[in-house]
């Protein structure tokens, strides 16, 4: 998923809410996807995935005459450099994604990206020293007791769902400070590493056990079409994210883990016990409590600015 933007446009357009709806749910449902793929390993998905979205990403900055984008992001050796940074952890995000979804996951996946926007609160303070509200700290103290729950029952940290929200946030923060906007960002991240995720694809055909020379037309298809269902949910949320209030992206951004956890638990039937419902009982607790701060800051602005 992509971080919401820190812009407040004046009012929410229909195009607009339509658009960052539509990309939240693909990212939500891409599950789905992922899984008529289990039958191939997990990091040569993933290496698929890097190529290809290089490639339809490239295409659409070529329809749309914005090349030029990359070229100017490529003159700063500084910009190339964080952008290597802010691929590799994608890509760890991507891989670590895919495998939890095929390998009976998606539970603790989405739970992971329930608690990314709080993880995003505390490296803003880290980092860059950003102050807590009351709100946000009673939010990440339930997200934290939420994570120690399963620690003490099941005597193990949820390692997939900490290194889901982790290296996404990293990834935010990574891309915060790069003036790169996020379909060249993503371009120019997926073309660093295709070198070596290309190569990987090439030895494993060779050797006949790729996914390309062992499927059939769909398996094929999944597989060439990962950079379309990567980049679509991109270009839609770019286009969402311009044209709404940013606690209206706020809040639709849940729909993704959402939609994720559905299918975790009625599609994929995983395992649901009183643990786990108690650790999302807090992290849901703590969502709310974190957008109902968000909406009254909101309002608080929005009140100033009336006033001057």
């Amino acid at each position: 998923m992509q971080q919401p933007t820190s812009h407040t446009p004046p009012a929410a357009s229909p195009s607009g809410i339509i658009a960052a709806l539509g990309s939240f749910l693909l990212w939500g449902v891409l599950p789905l996807y992922w899984k008529q793929l289990d039958n191939i390993p997990s990091f040569e998905i993933l290496c698929h995935r890097i190529v290809w979205s290089a490639v339809f990403t490239a295409l659409v900055l070529v329809l749309a005459g914005r090349f030029h984008e990359v070229r100017e992001a490529l003159a700063s050796r500084r910009t190339i450099a964080l952008l290597l940074i802010s691929s590799v952890l994608v890509s760890a995000n991507w891989g670590l994604y895919i495998w939890s979804v095929n390998h009976a996951h998606v539970v603790e996946a989405s739970m992971g990206y329930y608690i990314n926007p709080l993880v995003n609160v505390l490296l803003g303070m880290v980092f860059f020293k950003d102050k807590l509200r009351r709100l946000q700290w009673v939010a990440v103290g339930f997200a934290i007791t939420g994570v120690l729950v399963m620690v003490v029952d099941f005597g193990r940290l949820p390692w997939i769902a900490l290194g889901l929200a982790f290296s996404f946030g990293f990834y935010g923060l990574v891309r915060k400070v790069v003036a790169v906007l996020p379909v060249p960002g993503l371009f120019l991240e997926t073309l660093l590493l295709s070198l070596p995720a290309g190569a990987y694809i090439l030895w494993q055909e060779m050797h006949g056990v790729g996914g390309l020379v062992t499927g059939g037309g769909l398996q094929i298809t999944l597989l060439v079409c990962a950079g379309v269902v990567t980049s679509i949910p991109l270009l839609l949320f770019t286009f969402g994210a311009r044209r709404l209030p940013l606690p209206t992206l706020g809040i639709a951004q849940y729909l993704s883990p959402t939609c994720m956890f559905l299918l975790g638990v009625f599609v994929f039937h995983e395992p649901f016990g009183a643990t786990k419902l108690v650790t999302f009982a807090c992290i849901w607790t703590g969502v709310a409590v974190y957008v109902t701060d968000g909406l009254i800051e909101h309002r608080k602005i929005t009140q100033v600015r009336s006033a001057e």
